[in-house]
């Protein structure tokens, strides 16, 4: 079916009205063998608080953006390549429920659909977009992701030295291998990780002593799928209208 629509007017022009809502900013997505398999609203969440965001499921790539207005118009686009990409299902936890992890080399994070069926066909698109993809090229799945951070509203104290307690001037910043929340004296150093940047990134002393010593595995997140508290108490302290890019702290 995917390569019956890939050279067909109906797809051409589904994807010209997806380039069209993202404007000039966006990169262009019409690409011979593209096909557009579906589209949707999605919860993602981000390091300060859930977020909607507008999901577009390509046979190759998954692009989302911020809803500036339904329909008609998104902004900062994002474009992730499927051949990098792992899903794993999060269990239902309190107001978060029908949730996947999406892992890639140089960024991680969840998603929540409004049903369980929604996520079940989100899921099951993705994983056979992967697969295909994977079979036609030989290759095999990513074994190195990024880890998912934490949300800041899980994190009053640094989650390193437990001791340092975040206000409006000791902020919190992500250390770029685990995805704690740490202070700045337990996050001073930088490590190069090429997957995720071409420049050494903030990571934290733990991580660090791990790295230096070749140890990397250790330094995976013990819990990537814990975010009871994200959709509870977000933070009045920061402002909610960014996204956690890579130049966040």
């Amino acid at each position: 079916m995917v390569d019956r629509l890939a050279n067909s007017e109906a797809n051409t022009r589904r994807i010209n009205i997806v380039e069209n809502c993202f404007g000039a900013a966006g990169q262009p997505l019409t690409i011979p063998g593209r096909v557009l398999i579906g589209e949707g609203v999605l919860t993602k969440l981000c390091r300060k608080k859930p977020k909607a965001r507008q999901f577009f499921l390509f046979n190759d790539i998954l692009v989302y953006g911020n809803i500036v207005i339904q329909k008609k118009k998104y902004n900062k686009q994002h474009i992730i390549p499927l051949e990098n990409v792992t899903i794993d299902s999060i269990k239902d936890e309190g107001d978060l429920r029908n949730g996947w992890l999406i892992k890639t080399p140089t960024k991680s994070f969840a998603v929540y659909a409004a049903t369980a069926t929604e996520k079940s066909e989100w899921m099951n698109h993705i994983n056979k977009c992967v697969t295909d993809l994977l079979s036609k090229s030989g290759k095999t799945p990513s074994n190195e992701h990024a880890a998912v951070w934490v949300p800041d509203s899980e994190a009053t104290v640094c989650m390193r030295c437990q001791k340092a307690k975040f206000t409006t001037v000791n902020r919190r910043h992500h250390c770029r291998k685990c995805g704690f929340v740490v202070c700045g004296p337990c996050s001073e150093k930088r490590f190069l990780l090429p997957s995720q940047s071409s420049k050494p990134v903030r990571i934290c002393d733990f991580c660090y002593d791990l790295l230096s010593t070749g140890d990397m595995a250790t330094c995976q997140p013990t819990r990537s799928d814990s975010y009871s508290q994200s959709l509870k108490s977000p933070l009045n302290d920061v402002s909610d209208d960014d996204d956690d890019d890579d130049s966040s702290d």
